[in-house]
């Protein structure tokens, strides 16, 4: 059995590698080819090519366009770049502006590979006879009792399982991750040692498509006459100032929310603790208005089945915040303490110790478990 998993040598074996430009997809190919195997890179223009070059710090930039090619071409493998910029369009960007006018927080990375790299871009792989096709993603495909399950990546710092819980069983029974056993210097050591002209290129930071991270621009560019100015409400009913678009803010922030002090007993700090998109309202208040122990979710993908009575769990409600303890009920989550600032529009992801049991996207938060314990 080949290093991919299959029962046939490397050269019987063709690999569609997803290539953004970046080190992790470049050394991804560059090391399936040294091995041996079929490469054939696809690199996706998601965006019109005019303003992708002059993106810099994101993916899938006009430039990583080139660094792909030149990548192939340095190590003599085969490499495409499709235009995909109407289904990224139509099924991320659209999402995302709808999603930030209901006063959500969304997660455009995780909707680009559910439904562009790892649904559209996956059946091209197998339009040209692939047998697999294989990302720079950190995070590990490990076989178990029932199949392929979806691991964390050995480095917990580069780990990627949260933008990927939206992978499902028949996906992942394509898909490779080569580098999810290993660590970022790893990486760049063999983009050094195989010359590849992204040895030294920075990580990708920025959502692509939003110029110098402001949001409200792409809100206002697909949805013109959107950004209303509107009331920052207290809890307690006071108004307390104005805002000037609701998509400005976030559940749980505190800084630039745009309220002076003085509003609150010992000028404790104030923070947005609900959006009201119907009545165009920030809503702020102390930091325990944020606590929340119910989570609900939907769209939910399981790689684990989920018995009725329940299944006890680790979770993760944003991407960077620590896994916490829960129960776990399908379209429902139980925390077992409270947690702060939970965003509809972010994703609820659990685990079972290094195991990626799948997730859903939050619709809602409620202190249920909290006012029936009381």
């Amino acid at each position: 059995m080949n290093t991919l998993g299959f029962e046939k040598d490397p050269k019987d074996t063709r690999v569609v590698v997803a290539m953004s430009g970046g080190v992790d997809s470049s050394v991804a190919a560059a090391l399936l080819h040294e091995q041996g195997y079929q490469v054939i890179g696809i690199t996706l223009q998601l965006y019109d090519h005019g303003e992708a070059l002059k993106k810099k710090g994101a993916c899938c930039a006009g430039a990583d366009i080139h660094d792909a090619k030149r990548v192939a071409e340095k190590m003599g493998f085969e490499h495409y770049v499709l235009n995909y910029q109407s289904r990224f369009q139509d099924s991320v960007i659209e999402d995302f502006v709808d999603s930030y006018l209901k006063g959500e927080t969304p997660i455009p990375c995780v909707r680009c590979n559910q439904n562009v790299k790892f649904k559209d871009l996956l059946d091209t792989a197998r339009d040209l006879g692939a047998d697999c096709m294989a990302t720079g993603h950190y995070i590990q495909r490990v076989m178990g009792a029932s199949g392929a399950e979806l691991h964390k990546a050995v480095d917990a710092g580069k780990d990627q399982s949260y933008f990927l819980f939206a992978t499902t069983h028949a996906q992942l029974d394509f898909l490779r991750f080569p580098l999810g056993g290993w660590s970022k210097d790893i990486t760049r050591q063999h983009a050094e040692r195989l010359g590849l002209i992204v040895a030294d290129k920075p990580d990708s930071m920025d959502i692509c498509f939003v110029p110098n991270g402001s949001y409200a621009k792409v809100v206002e560019k697909f949805r013109p006459g959107s950004l209303n100015a509107g009331d920052i409400v207290h809890i307690d009913g006071r108004v307390l100032g104005r805002h000037d678009g609701i998509i400005n803010y976030t559940i749980g922030q505190r800084r630039g929310i745009g309220v002076g002090g003085g509003h609150t007993e010992n000028n404790s700090p104030l923070f947005v603790v609900g959006l009201r998109p119907d009545k165009n309202q920030v809503v702020v208040g102390p930091y325990e208005a944020l606590a929340r122990d119910t989570v609900y979710i939907k769209e939910c993908n399981w790689l684990a089945e989920i018995p009725a009575a329940g299944l006890e769990v680790e979770v993760k409600l944003r991407s960077a915040q620590p896994p916490i303890p829960a129960t776990l009920f399908g379209d429902k989550v139980v925390l077992k303490q409270p947690a702060f600032g939970i965003a509809a529009g972010q994703a609820c992801v659990c685990y079972i110790g290094s195991r990626v049991i799948g997730g859903g996207w939050i619709t809602a938060a409620s202190t249920q478990a909290l006012q029936q314990a009381a």
